[in-house]
């Protein structure tokens, strides 16, 4: 996809995000990896009110060289593009449900949702850590996201909400749905004592899908 089409799909997507609740005020922002550096939503931007000709634009270094100035949170999205090379894109929601588990103190911070559906398995992955509580803005959660993003496709920071990648740029959009719905789900069954998909199940999507 090149760098025109990329902008005016990104900003389709953010704004069905933010159409449906994903993301509210200036919150959450998106990125996606182009053949020349990266684009970004711009710092305090609302999601549903983007411009494609005004996204921010990132060299390879990530220095802004043209567009709006990008989010403060521009670091975030670096940790997993430096760590993964199959990442083309990321999104960071504030999302109702996973902000909510990512407040939780007594569940798993390794893996706090477990394989409920198929789909989350397909698309968020087998791993999913809380990572520890940092001021918004903070660059100093950079190295903490990046090596949870060696074995993770998505994060949760703590009281704040997910960081989720993809290969492109609707995976990552879907996969931050998926892990919304995975979210509510696991908040609705908390208490019960719900059928899990097994670890041959999970190997068995992870190999199919991967």
């Amino acid at each position: 996809m090149n760098e025109r089409d990329t902008r005016q799909l990104l900003c389709e997507l953010a704004f069905s995000l933010f159409a449906r609740g994903f993301s509210v005020g200036s919150a959450g922002n998106i990125s996606a990896r182009l053949t020349d550096g990266y684009l970004m939503t711009p710092t305090n931007s609302n999601l549903g009110r983007l411009e494609p000709s005004r996204l921010s634009k990132l060299d390879a270094d990530f220095h802004h060289v043209g567009g709006d100035k990008p989010s403060k949170e521009v670091f975030m999205h670096r940790a997993f593009y430096r760590a993964r090379a199959d990442v083309g894109a990321v999104v960071h929601l504030h999302s109702t449900q996973a902000t909510a588990v990512s407040c939780l103190p007594d569940v798993d911070q390794g893996n706090p949702i477990p394989p409920l559906t198929p789909y989350f398995v397909m698309r968020v992955g087998r791993h999913m850590p809380i990572i520890r509580y940092y001021r918004p803005g903070d660059p100093a959660m950079e190295p903490a996201i990046h090596a949870a993003a060696h074995d993770a496709r998505a994060v949760l920071l703590a009281n704040h909400g997910p960081v989720v990648s993809g290969k492109t740029l609707t995976d990552a959009v879907h996969a931050a749905e998926e892990l919304e719905e995975a979210a509510k789900l696991f908040l609705m069954l908390r208490n019960q004592s719900p059928r899990l998909l097994d670890s041959d199940q999970v190997d068995d999507l992870l190999r199919t899908f991967s």
